[in-house]
């Protein structure tokens, strides 16, 4: 069996307990079941020169292998051009964006030495998957370092249109650095789409048929593949977690008020502020629901040395005073504001109590939050989800009353449709959704994806023919779209005979 590398900006700590993230959730359970090495970022900035060491440690099934960065390289690397570039960049915010050269290059420098640091560490039959906006430029690094292993690149944020990538000056040449991977995922055909125009109108790959690229003598598959939870799972978590001292807690605090529920960390792209907009016009429009219900938005602080988070902050903090005390009084408020990150089952257990789940990013490339929320729900009398037409995971939540979160109004509309909504509805709208989340697990998202990149790199060239027409076949054991792979003229990597991952 091949060994799975994982490649990320950060390696998640999941002896934390707190809520993870989409990341760590997807890949944590793939990596636990199966084993594998998980290489990145130690979360430390080192001032002595220790950052040039590679940390190795085993927990279970999983060995990682750990650098620090240096207080230059997190503020240029991670704090600037990731978060301060990338991120709002690829949110399609780029009123957020704030470029420097010197960051760029400090970005590429540290993907670098991510990429010294890590290749010792391969074995020829590992298979490689680099993840996220963090590392754009691994896989051409890897190849450049003669690295011919099966590599996979997945993005778990969304990518956006041509005419916005081409205003940072160096997303064209990362857009290069992807194409050296085998395959390239995202987690929606649209962002697929953008890819595509992005490496056809900006760099030059050639478009062979749906799905391939052609660049510098390599092909790469382009394809989606959202991000899946363990909805069964997480079901169970949250009937137990209902029971649980803190769900008992704020049931009595509650009374008969009902409950919405907002959990997001505290970020520009979830629109936080435009959320608690709506509440106010909610209680404008709808003065019934005053004393009659209450928003609890949990949104975990991140990113606090980011000026824009920072300003963030301050904004939502004024707007949450402003808003209990317009509308407030001294045994109820309309909104309870928590800035920090609880536990994944006291969460589950919030979720299944919500009579709404009020989940309106402006920009998001999944959220699973949206997915959680459904599995959380009591079949029985389940809740209703309110989700942005712009969050990944509205292409699968179709029974979800869909809002566009900048318009407060129809936001405000949709809460007071959701709170009175009829129990047949609920169950009606709940069992849509619950269908298409229900057989889903993450570990199977992993499998999905990973034994695709096995295929591509193992399957035959391209006829003539294909690279002209384009033919697309259905794998119904993979639940995604799947090509005829080319081999790669770059060299091929040893692969082991039988299956990449058990069932």
């Amino acid at each position: 069996m091949n060994r799975v590398v994982v490649v990320s900006n950060r390696i998640p700590d999941f002896a934390a307990g707190a809520q993870a993230g989409g990341l760590a959730v997807a890949l944590g359970g793939l990596l636990q079941r199966r084993g594998g090495l998980w290489f990145g970022w130690s979360g430390r900035v080192a001032k002595d020169g220790s950052e040039r060491t590679v940390e190795i440690a085993t927990r279970g099934p999983i060995e990682f292998a750990t650098l620090d960065l240096t207080p230059q390289e997190h503020q240029g690397y991670y704090t600037r051009f990731s978060n301060s570039v990338l991120w709002p960049l690829l949110h399609t915010m780029p009123e957020l964006m704030s470029y420097n050269r010197r960051d760029a290059q400090v970005y590429r420098e540290v993907n670098a030495r991510f990429a010294d640091a890590l290749v010792p560490l391969l074995q020829p039959t590992d298979v490689i998957w680099v993840h996220d906006y963090h590392l754009l430029p691994l896989p051409a690094l890897l190849r450049a370092r003669g690295v011919h292993n099966p590599i996979g690149f997945f993005l778990h944020i969304p990518f956006a249109s041509p005419d916005l990538i081409a205003s940072a000056p160096d997303l064209p040449g990362m857009i290069k650095g992807m194409l050296a991977a085998d395959l390239v995922g995202f987690q929606t055909e649209h962002d697929v789409d953008n890819f595509v125009a992005c490496a056809e109108q900006l760099v030059g790959a050639v478009r062979l048929k749906r799905g391939w690229l052609q660049f510098g003598g390599r092909r790469a598959r382009i394809d989606a593949f959202p991000v899946e939870i363990d909805a069964r799972e997480f079901a169970e978590i949250a009937a137990t977690s209902l029971r649980s001292a803190s769900s008992e807690r704020l049931r009595r605090s509650l009374g008969p008020q009902k409950l919405v529920l907002g959990v997001d960390r505290l970020d520009p792209t979830k629109g936080l502020l435009q959320r608690l907009g709506a509440l106010r016009r909610l209680l404008e429009k709808y003065p019934e629901w005053q004393r009659q219900m209450t928003l609890l938005q949990i949104a975990a602080v991140s990113r606090n040395d980011v000026p824009t988070y920072r300003e963030l902050r301050r904004e939502i903090d004024r707007e949450s005073g402003n808003l209990n005390g317009d509308f407030g009084d001294p045994d109820w408020v309309p909104l309870r504001l928590i800035a920090k990150a609880g536990p994944r089952d006291v969460i589950a257990g919030y979720m299944r109590r919500a009579q709404v789940g009020l989940v309106t990013p402006l920009r998001d490339g999944m959220n699973l939050v949206a997915k959680e929320y459904v599995a959380a729900q009591d079949p029985h009398d389940p809740g209703v989800l309110v989700l942005s037409r712009f969050a990944g995971a509205a292409r699968q939540m179709s029974g979800a009353i869909m809002v566009n979160p900048h318009d407060p109004d129809e936001v405000a509309d949709a809460l007071h449709l959701a709170l009175n909504m009829s129990l047949a509805e609920r169950q009606a709208r709940w069992q849509a959704m619950w269908r298409v989340i229900e057989p889903t697990t993450s570990t199977g998202w992993g499998r999905a994806f990973l034994s695709a990149l096995i295929r591509t790199v193992a399957a035959p060239p391209l006829t003539p023919a294909e690279t002209t027409g384009g033919i697309t076949a259905l794998r119904p054991e993979m639940g995604v779209r799947t090509e005829i792979e080319p081999r790669h003229a770059a060299g091929r990597a040893r692969l082991t005979p039988g299956p990449l991952l058990p069932h």
